[in-house]
């Protein structure tokens, strides 16, 4: 028990001879010992001093006897542990200690010093095992809440970049039907020249088999004069110019684009004479 905390042991008996014995037994232990003449007194060390990890209570006191004691201990004190010494170890008297008191152990008088000695180490022990059991079951329960309250953040988090997903898919199909219904055909370049937007007369201007031409490079499908006049938007931001496209004329329009997210780029529109 060293190590963890100071044990704390509450000896109960009328007999000062008892209480001097019980003081010499456990004078080569790490121990605080707290002595008692009466079942009163007793009650009134356990109510001034904190966390008395264990009481040895004689049975047979004057007043109060060591049963109805440590039925009170073991009402107002639950945590700490109760032996019984006594001398009338008969049937009654032992099952009644047990019932009323919970006690831990019964020991007869006169006991063995050596087994009194390891009785009380095995009773600290379990009682700090106890202790470890319940501080653990109060973490894990803390834990639990707080996993519980994480969850339900996550839950939240998940629920609202969902609806929110949803909405920008909406957004984008709604913007790419707009776009496929205007009656011009719309380029969208990135500053490497990636085709990155396209709409159905793009496509079918430049296109084969009525395939997109997103993500083609725009050097590999668009037209020399076309690529010449995209470097000139790039230059001067903004273009405008008629032209022979695919034996029709049209009227080109290119803007130079920079979002203020960085992204960088051409916008081309081919409208039709």
């Amino acid at each position: 028990m060293k190590g963890i905390e100071q044990v704390k042991i509450l000896c109960v008996d009328d007999e000062r001879n008892v209480l001097r014995a019980l003081g010499r037994l456990f004078l080569d232990d790490d121990y605080e010992i707290f002595s008692a003449s009466s079942g009163e007194e007793g009650l009134t060390v356990l109510q001034e001093e904190e966390d008395i990890n264990l009481v040895i209570s004689d049975y047979r006191m004057p007043g109060m006897d060591g049963v109805t004691f440590l039925k009170q201990v073991r009402e107002r004190w639950p945590e700490t542990l109760r032996i019984v010494l006594s001398g009338y170890a008969d049937t009654a008297t032992i099952v009644s200690a047990i019932n009323e008191g919970e006690i831990y152990k019964f020991i007869p008088k006169p006991w063995n010093d050596d087994e009194l000695r390891i009785t009380i180490a095995k009773a600290l022990e379990v009682y700090f095992l106890r202790k470890q059991n319940e501080n653990l079951a109060n973490e894990l329960m803390a834990s639990n809440e707080e996993l519980k309250l994480i969850n339900e953040g996550l839950e939240n988090l998940v629920e609202e970049r969902t609806s929110r997903l949803v909405f920008q898919n909406k957004a984008l199909t709604f913007a790419h039907t707009v776009l496929n219904a205007l009656p011009v055909a719309v380029l969208g370049l990135d500053e490497e020249g990636l085709i990155v937007q396209s709409n159905m007369r793009a496509d079918a201007l430049f296109g084969e088999n009525d395939m997109t031409i997103i993500s083609r490079l725009a050097k590999d499908i668009l037209p020399d004069f076309l690529i010449h006049f995209i470097n000139q938007i790039v230059a001067s931001e903004i273009l405008s110019k008629k032209m022979t496209v695919a034996d029709s004329r049209y009227i080109v329009q290119g803007v130079k684009l920079e979002t203020t997210n960085g992204q960088k780029g051409t916008i081309l529109t081919l409208t039709r004479e």
